[in-house]
């Protein structure tokens, strides 16, 4: 037992109970809970330039909120937000904007998050009662060291001229002073390893730090992929690993080298990774529980950079009550409020936050999975925003997200990469599927065209002549890895990167595969 990591966690949980109790109450009546947020959101922003403009102090319900402010994406909040960057106050927020966190969805250009005290509390609230049932319901996690993912930091240049800092140094700077310093004490692998740029460099920092860490009981990365890749030097550097662990820690390194580079033998007290699980994500889980068969696997909540949409508790993922205000659009164009949502249906997500953004179209579509209490449990289906459609095909992230986990699960194969993408330069254009995974291309590309023709606007468009029939080729082994260092030289952070089921604007895909050849393949 590590009695440091035992007791910081230990101090981290009590901390934690409030907020826990406080969840557990808003799970029995969401529609309070919400409307208590929305009153205090629109209180103490009435003053603010965008208060004063959508007439925030005469808001007295829901309905008048909906009326007086429509729903915005970033680029309506960009004008705004750069008001605050060249340092004007009280634009968005009465509350002083502390940084500007960058950000950068699946398909969206970078992105300048403003971070206040009350957005952080926001998401200490959903944080908070994550972290305590986890622990609570499996106390041996509390009792070792545990690997929050570390996000390298993405070649950025902030804007000149900013009157307001850019970023976090790192990433537990999301928990505030106190929770920051508790949770520091717990890391396998310190913060700073995130300023090494070289992505070869970080991967091997990162597998030395926990390789000295035997006890360690918890990794919380993003994409499932991530962690496979992150143990590449496992692989690749095992004898330099193990001389340099030596030069600190001799029995550590004798008895790692008689295990070898055997995941499941040199941590066998990890008892839980938690990483996304939903949509294209889960094609990706197979690895990590052939590699840690005595791993629990939680899958991941809803999060953003923007806001904290739901959370891991228990075995189900219920929306985030007591963070921010939510609202959720659905197929009619209509907004409902927590409390208004139906079982098995799909709906966008809009926030309104601490942090200035209201009514903020998230561009994530969900799904009801059920109830915890009268509190909606979701699952994420796909980006909106994704959506392919070179002649009225309308191929959507779920719908692809359903078409090739069917394909995967048919030829009982896996893959960490796997993504569906257009290919215009021939005629006529078509859908070409990239894939890592040993396959018959020929035989594959007709299961896919069956499946992609379920969709009849898709169908209707091979008919008429202006899609070819789609075809599968054979992607590198590294693909995933490829996938990743191309996403950071655009500049996105790991964290960021969701490798998705389709890709619209993916020609740049070609460079992924093993063979040139491969192209050709129908």
């Amino acid at each position: 037992m590590n009695f440091l990591c035992t007791a910081a966690n230990s101090a981290w949980v009590a901390a934690s109970l409030p907020k826990l109790a406080r969840f557990r109450r808003a799970l029995a009546n969401p529609k309070c809970e919400q409307e208590q947020i929305l009153r205090k959101l629109l209180g103490s922003n009435a003053e603010t330039a965008f208060g004063r403009e959508h007439g925030f102090a005469k808001i007295r319900s829901p309905e008048e909120y909906r009326q007086r402010v429509p729903v915005r994406s970033y680029d309506d909040f960009a004008p705004w937000i750069e008001r605050i960057r060249l340092g004007e106050s009280n634009v968005l927020t009465a509350e002083r904007v502390l940084r500007l966190i960058p950000s950068s969805g699946s398909t969206s250009a970078r992105k300048l998050i403003p971070y206040t005290a009350s957005l952080q509390r926001e998401f200490g609230a959903a944080i908070a009662p994550w972290v305590a049932r986890m622990y609570l319901d499996k106390p041996s996690l509390a009792t070792g060291p545990a690997y929050w993912s570390v996000s390298p930091v993405a070649e950025f240049q902030p804007p000149a001229g900013s009157q307001v800092p850019v970023g976090f140094e790192v990433d537990t700077e999301y928990l505030g002073g106190f929770f920051k310093f508790l949770v520091d004490a717990t890391l396998a692998v310190p913060g700073s390893v995130r300023k090494l740029r070289d992505i070869g460099e970080f991967r091997y920092a990162t597998v030395l730090h926990l390789l000295r860490q035997p006890d360690l009981r918890l990794v919380s990365v993003w994409h499932p992929s991530f962690l496979m890749l992150l143990l590449t030097p496992l692989f690749t550097n095992w004898e330099r690993l193990v001389d340099d662990i030596k030069k600190v820690d001799r029995r550590r390194a004798n008895e790692i080298r008689r295990i070898g580079p055997l995941p499941e033998k040199l941590w066998p007290k990890l008892g839980l990774i938690s990483c996304w699980a939903d949509s294209h994500a889960a094609l990706s889980v197979g690895e990590i529980r052939r590699e840690f068969p005595g791993a629990n696997i939680q899958p991941k909540g809803l999060i953003a950079t923007e806001g904290f949409v739901s959370l891991p508790f228990g075995d189900q993922r219920p929306v985030a009550a007591c963070s921010h205000y939510f609202e959720f659009i659905n197929e009619q164009g209509q907004a409902r409020g927590l409390h208004e949502l139906d079982a098995a249906q799909e709906y966008s997500v809009v926030l309104s936050t601490g942090g200035g953004l209201y009514r903020y179209a998230l561009r994530d579509q969900v799904r009801v999975t059920g109830f915890l209490g009268r509190t909606p449990t979701i699952e994420f289906v796909g980006k909106q925003d994704g959506t392919s459609d070179l002649f009225g095909e309308k191929l959507s992230q779920g719908f692809v997200a359903s078409v090739l986990a069917r394909l995967v699960a048919r030829n009982r194969i896996e893959a960490d990469f796997c993504m569906l993408s257009p290919e215009q330069q021939e005629r006529p254009a078509k859908y070409v599927l990239f894939i890592n995974a040993p396959i018959t291309p020929a035989e594959m590309s007709i299961e896919l065209e069956g499946l992609l023709q379920e969709n009849p606007h898709y169908r209707y468009c091979v008919e008429l002549g202006q899609l070819g029939r789609a075809k599968v080729v054979q992607a590198s082994p590294d693909a995933f890895a490829k996938y990743v260092e191309a996403k950071q030289i655009r500049g996105q952070r790991i964290g960021d990167i969701k490798p998705a089921p389709l890709d619209p604007n993916g020609n740049w895909l070609k460079h992924l595969v093993s063979q040139p050849a491969c192209m050709s393949s129908a």
